[in-house]
């Protein structure tokens, strides 16, 4: 028989949803809640800051003077739902069911948790919250640490620190388990995701007198241009990463802009860009060529004005991730989730960071990433059941791989 839902684990798992964390507010009613279940238990939770002391990570050992040790890691933070055609409220976290006619990964009848981060990842926190007394009573060689992070969505900016704090404190795991959702299919590798904004300043002038300008759109253009042709090149050159849905590195433009007036040669214009490049291509090397290209029109704006210029901010760099079917944690995963295969995302996540940390990883949790950041997102309970079937093989195992 399948297992069932602990009530506990669907109880922690909704007042997680319930709690309103976007990553522009603070995660602290998460982290505390987090802090204060674990310390019931006698787990204490080393706790590290952003700046202003309004977002936190946690990181906790549960089997403490136990050697090495798995991360179960997850993000606290969510994307917002504004503009989005919900159908209840993002914090409702309601249960309702669902006839199973739409098709899809998690289209099978039976009942569904709605809420924003439902999927994408509170409910994997919930069940490592639910299951903690498992860890602690577990016989198992090796002790489970929370890594449970902030700011992942705009950037995996939380879990940099997370990760110094737990080098300062002497901590070294031996595995990773990320649980975005994979439909608790272990994943092996993603794609990165490198943001750039670029700030060009130009010379203004009325646009009768063009010779004496410098057109900020018109510099832009030609650096989008650019990034244009890059892509194309990635599409028509670069050797193909069978598995992912699209198998080779992407460029694009997200946003421009720039201007005042029709008759006003423009002084400034600004766009953003990014970069999903394949585990075996170079983020850094491609964004070197948008910059090496930007120096030479640079060099012939000056010409007309010193005060001109390009600059170029990074909104974020998010490495790729390359795992290995081989690797202990992954033929773990692959025990705990009763899965003989493995797979690929499109996604990015954490598991970059902690395997550049020197921590072998793998990404494997509940629900489907196509109902992440949507409308009315949900996780089917059929797929928390299964995964704390996974957190409770993982409280029983007597090894790593």
């Amino acid at each position: 028989m399948p297992h069932a839902l602990s009530p506990h684990a669907l109880e922690l798992a909704q007042t997680l949803v319930r709690m309103n964390t976007v990553s522009d507010r603070s995660n602290l009613e998460l982290i505390h809640f987090a802090r204060d279940h674990l310390q019931k238990l006698g787990v204490h939770s080393r706790l590290s800051y952003n700046a202003d002391k309004t977002k936190a990570n946690l990181f906790a050992t549960l089997g403490e003077g136990k050697p090495g040790g798995v991360i179960l890691s997850g993000h606290t933070d969510t994307v917002p739902w504004d503009g989005q055609d919900w159908h209840a409220d993002p914090l409702s976290a309601s249960v309702q069911d669902w006839p199973g006619d739409e098709g899809g990964v998690d289209s099978a009848s039976g009942p569904r948790l709605y809420g924003r981060g439902a999927a994408d990842m509170k409910s994997f926190i919930a069940l490592a919250l639910a299951n903690a007394h498992h860890f602690l009573e577990s016989d198992a060689p090796f002790a489970v640490h929370f890594a449970f992070s902030y700011d992942e969505e705009t950037g995996c900016f939380g879990v940099r620190e997370l990760i110094a704090d737990m080098r300062d404190a002497g901590v070294k795991p031996v595995a990773c388990i990320i649980g975005e959702p994979t439909s608790m299919v272990p994943a092996i590798a993603h794609k990165g995701v490198y943001r750039y904004k670029c700030c060009v300043r130009g010379k203004e002038a009325h646009s009768s007198l063009t010779p004496q300008s410098v057109n900020a759109i018109e510099m832009a253009a030609r650096l989008v241009g650019k990034v244009r042709d890059m892509a194309e090149a990635f599409e028509r050159d670069e050797k193909r990463f069978d598995g992912f849905d699209v198998p080779f590195s992407t460029a694009s433009v997200g946003q421009f802009h720039g201007g005042i007036a029709d008759n006003v040669v423009p002084r400034d214009a600004m766009f953003r860009y990014e970069f999903r490049d394949l585990p075996t291509a170079d983020a850094r090397a491609m964004q070197q060529q948008v910059v090496a290209h930007a120096a030479g029109l640079q060099q012939a704006m000056r010409k007309v004005s010193a005060d001109t210029g390009i600059d170029f901010e990074t909104i974020c760099e998010v490495p790729s991730f390359l795992g290995s079917a081989g690797d202990a944690v992954t033929r773990l995963a692959q025990r705990l989730s009763g899965q003989s295969r493995t797979t690929l995302v499109a996604f990015g996540t954490e598991a970059g960071l902690f395997k550049q940390a020197g921590i072998p990883t793998v990404v494997c949790g509940p629900g489907s990433i196509t109902q992440a950041h949507q409308p009315d997102e949900y996780v089917t309970l059929e797929q928390l059941a299964r995964c704390e079937v996974f957190m409770r093989g993982l409280a029983a195992a007597r090894s790593i791989g």
